[in-house]
């Protein structure tokens, strides 16, 4: 049977009270300069308001960039982050920045491709995970890491409109063969994740799109 998808328009305008360090602007700055892609000031009003409505001990993260939603994921409710990251700079700049905001006991960085680390994590159980990486492969993740969720934990994904994208059904001939590929992908996970009786699953017009299933 398939599970309702909860639309939310227009929330990409949402007010938000966040609040950020000095290192998280910093961080901001850097990944607008940089071209870093880090979450949208609103989904992560969302993210954090799921988190401290969850209370996780443990989070996963999928996709570290330069660790900016991890630090802001361990502050929001003092979890345990394990983030991963297969990008050599990335990894180097999220430890420094981990290091800077004096959370390298609380944020564990698995330094790896997702889609070869679950054994670095197997014996680890999450009460949520966050994916925010290569989108393609966002089904494979899914499947991979959801067995380590503890009863009733959370996936959020983010990225799930890929800019308006994937809604956009009507000029996908004016697209590149690989955009095309990946908006395939992204309406094929949606699809899964609406018809995975395991997991009741909402996706959010929030942000560039996030979406939160809750396992049975």
């Amino acid at each position: 049977m398939q599970q309702a998808v909860i639309a939310v328009k227009n929330m990409t305008t949402a007010k938000t009270n966040l609040h950020f360090s000095p290192l998280e602007l910093e961080l901001k700055e850097y990944a607008k300069e940089n071209k870093v892609p880090i979450i949208f000031d609103d989904g992560l009003s969302f993210l954090e308001a799921v988190i401290r409505t969850k209370r996780p001990q443990n989070i996963l993260e999928i996709g570290t960039a330069i660790g900016y939603s991890a630090i802001r994921m361990s502050k929001a409710c003092n979890s345990d982050v394990y983030t991963i990251e297969r990008d050599p700079k990335m990894f180097e700049k999220a430890t420094e920045n981990i290091n800077k905001a004096g959370l390298n006991e609380k944020i564990h960085i698995i330094f790896k491709d997702a889609l070869e680390a679950f054994d670095d994590i197997k014996n680890i159980k999450f009460d949520l995970i966050f994916i925010d990486a290569a989108k393609a492969q966002y089904h494979k993740f899914f499947d991979l890491y959801t067995p380590l969720l503890n009863e009733h934990g959370i996936v959020v994904c983010d990225n799930m409109l890929f800019h308006g994208l994937v809604e956009d059904k009507d000029n996908m001939e004016n697209y590149s063969r690989s955009v095309r590929g990946l908006i395939r992908k992204l309406n094929e996970f949606h699809e899964s994740l609406l018809n995975n009786n395991d997991f009741d699953t909402a996706i959010y017009d929030i942000g560039d799109g996030m979406s939160i299933s809750v396992k049975k």
